[in-house]
């Protein structure tokens, strides 16, 4: 089983959370008026195995696509399908076992949800195949793993709002930012085999880009909370949030491939902290 569960990056849960956290924060924005707590908890549930099983099954999609350049790629070049310890057809058949799981959760929602949730099919589809042709992958990455805010939304309200969109956005521009970071750790080779990333294109103005994009994002988040009539103790838990980005912005040294790895972890600690800030809304209406 282990050369599955290094397939499906179970051993690197965060990719899980950085997927999970935007559905909690659609959840939480839906649920700052008052609404039934157990019904939230549920979908919560719901949104992290799902999350779990989708994420998996986009880890497989990409090293089927990716196999001919994992095995050029330092840090991708033991990977299971790239070295054949996994054959093609070993791997589509899972896929289609996490698909089938994943689909008896979207299910359980709305009508309107899952439409909608059926529709970030073409975006998985297409983001392994981003990096060959645009210095972009990274906002595309941002609009494919951040649909769970909208849905999240969706499942609770079942209507469409202002709201979940601008939020959305702002878990883009996150996106953006932290896998430009994570992407830096993959230059040298990226340059070789011809991939592009933003973390290219950006590399000489590294900490410039990555403060615009946060800053945009962090704006967007203060745009929500005014929405939402926030109170003061709300504004004042946002700045630790904000902080977390800050950090990331000015600990990102281009000469110690390490430092990038810890920073793209820290978003965990951001994803979570949205979500902790959007339930103080409702808490301290």
């Amino acid at each position: 089983m282990k050369k599955y569960i290094r397939l499906m990056r179970l051993d690197k849960p965060i990719g899980i959370f950085l997927l999970f956290w935007p559905c909690a924060w659609g959840l939480a924005l839906a649920n700052a008026e008052p609404t039934n707590n157990l019904v939230f908890f549920k979908y919560l549930i719901l949104f992290l195995i799902g999350s779990i099983l989708m994420r998996s099954a986009g880890c497989v999609y990409n090293d089927i696509v990716d196999r001919k350049i994992d095995i050029k790629i330092t840090r991708t070049k033991n990977r299971p399908i790239a070295t054949g310890l996994i054959s093609l057809t070993s791997a589509w058949i899972l896929i289609l076992i996490l698909i089938s799981f994943s689909l008896i959760i979207l299910f359980q929602f709305n009508l309107k949800s899952i439409i909608f949730g059926l529709g970030s099919a073409f975006l998985v589809l297409l983001y392994p195949f981003m990096k060959r042709i645009t210095y972009w992958p990274q906002l595309f990455l941002g609009l494919t793993f951040n649909w769970g805010v909208i849905l999240g939304w969706l499942v609770m309200k079942n209507e469409f709002s202002i709201l979940p969109f601008i939020l959305y956005f702002s878990a883009v521009l996150w996106t953006l930012g932290y896998d430009t970071i994570y992407g830096l750790q993959d230059i040298k080779d990226d340059l070789m085999v011809g991939i592009k990333s933003t973390s290219i294109k950006f590399e000489k103005n590294i900490k410039p880009f990555l403060f615009v994009v946060y800053l945009l994002s962090f704006a967007l988040i203060l745009i929500v909370l005014s929405l939402l009539n926030a109170n003061l103790l709300t504004y004042v838990f946002s700045l630790g949030a904000g902080a977390i980005l800050l950090y990331q912005v000015i600990n990102c040294h281009q000469k110690n491939k390490l430092n990038y790895s810890q920073l793209f972890t820290l978003n965990t600690y951001y994803g979570l902290s949205i979500f902790i800030l959007l339930l103080l809304i409702k808490n301290n209406a």
